[in-house]
């Protein structure tokens, strides 16, 4: 008798609508030592540029006519970010005039959240 295989998997991107994209492409590169794999055209002649490395990436989309919001990404409550170093990511952050808040030690890690430009939220998170 055969068993069901149960799949593995990770998350390979997250699609983020900003408004400034070469912007953040440069800080996510900066953020995560990542690099920019891929840029082209987006929907509704939108621009999109996917920041990461040979696993994961951001793809990040700008509508340079309207900036419209897609609705459907509402509910969404932070994107979760890992690094090496918390307090370097924590200076990238702030150096970008971004305001950071609920700071944490907790058992594996530390965290802190920011909101972008755009009122995405991120948690940053060490495990080390």
């Amino acid at each position: 008798m055969q068993q069901d295989k149960t799949p593995t998997g990770r998350i390979e991107h997250a699609n983020l609508t900003v408004s400034d994209i070469e912007r953040s492409s440069a800080f996510f590169q900066k953020l995560l030592g990542w690099h920019e794999r891929w840029r082209g055209e987006g929907r509704d002649h939108g621009e999109t540029i996917h920041v990461g490395n040979d696993a994961t990436y951001l793809a990040l989309y700008t509508d340079h006519e309207a900036h419209d919001r897609f609705a459907k990404g509402e509910p969404l409550n932070h994107v979760g970010l890992l690094v090496d170093d918390l307090d370097a990511a924590e200076k990238i952050v702030v150096d970008a005039g971004l305001e950071t808040w609920g700071h944490d030690d907790y058992d594996p890690g530390r965290r802190f959240y920011f909101f972008d430009w755009d009122g995405i939220e991120f948690e940053i998170v060490s495990y080390n």
